[in-house]
């Protein structure tokens, strides 16, 4: 049996623990891998709402925005690799300071464009092939409680539809994008990239509000490389219902299912 005067020992033997775990996976979320669990549908239907994922936070090296709380000492990039054009990217917001994730599309120097709901990077239209039609169930999603945009008009309960294609980048990369309706970012004028700076777009193309909005407008604008936190690479797995925890929701088939 304890003494009395062992109790004292055995307090600071788990508060040491305590210390060193929460230190451990405070340099971990730092340099390796950062959570991220997708809260809306502007990418899909490459991320799904609910999907949790870990974020590669070596993919492109480290700056302030690195550290939790933006608490890196530091300003700039260090061991810094550039990003790829295709790459799904999770940055911090230039503006409002929250983190969104959306697929890098123009590199600095480019000139960006959508005509006629086409994407055109230096004045060439990418590859589109017809894909079909991606289909959800219109219910509410996540924890918002908000339901999908469709191109139809289903009841609650019916079945959400949106046009389905295939997008490939210069460099090859190749994607689903998602069409909903006409709006005006489906034709605009020529985005130039700044240097230091790159250009995102969701996949969900008519419910992302991502660089072809200003940030005065609530838009996402250039971000620059500082900005950027990591890549997503793999989807570790996937809810359904209104939180990540209701394990009895989750999607079987998106179980470490590889970004692409």
């Amino acid at each position: 049996m304890a003494s009395k005067a062992e109790k004292p020992d055995g307090i600071m033997e788990t508060v040491k623990t305590v210390f060193w775990a929460l230190l451990i996976a405070g340099v971990f979320r730092t340099l390796f891998f950062q959570p991220f669990w997708i809260p809306s549908g502007s990418m899909k239907d490459t991320l799904l709402i609910g999907d949790f994922l870990f974020v590669n936070k070596m993919a492109y090296g480290y700056s302030r925005y690195s550290c939790p709380f933006s608490a890196c000492p530091f300003s700039g990039r260090i061991m810094g690799s550039e990003p790829e054009r295709g790459d799904v990217v999770v940055f911090r917001h230039p503006v409002n300071g929250q983190d969104f994730i959306k697929r890098l599309i123009g590199l600095p120097g480019d000139k960006i464009q959508m005509k006629n709901g086409v994407l055109h990077i230096n004045g060439q239209a990418v590859k589109i092939e017809p894909a079909g039609v991606f289909t959800e169930t219109y219910e509410r999603q996540g924890s918002a409680g908000t339901f999908p945009r469709c191109s139809n008009n289903p009841g609650v309960g019916g079945v959400c539809e949106k046009t389905r294609a295939i997008e490939t980048l210069p460099n090859g990369v190749s994607h689903d994008i998602l069409d909903i309706t006409k709006q005006a970012q489906d034709d605009t004028g020529v985005y130039v990239v700044p240097e230091g700076h790159y250009f995102f777009m969701g996949d969900n193309r008519d419910n992302s509000t991502d660089s072809r909005f200003p940030q005065n407008a609530g838009g996402v604008g250039y971000v620059p490389f500082e900005n950027i936190i990591g890549r997503a690479d793999r989807i570790m797995f996937s809810s359904a219902g209104k939180s990540l925890f209701y394990f009895w929701t989750w999607r079987s088939d998106r179980f470490f299912k590889a970004v692409q």
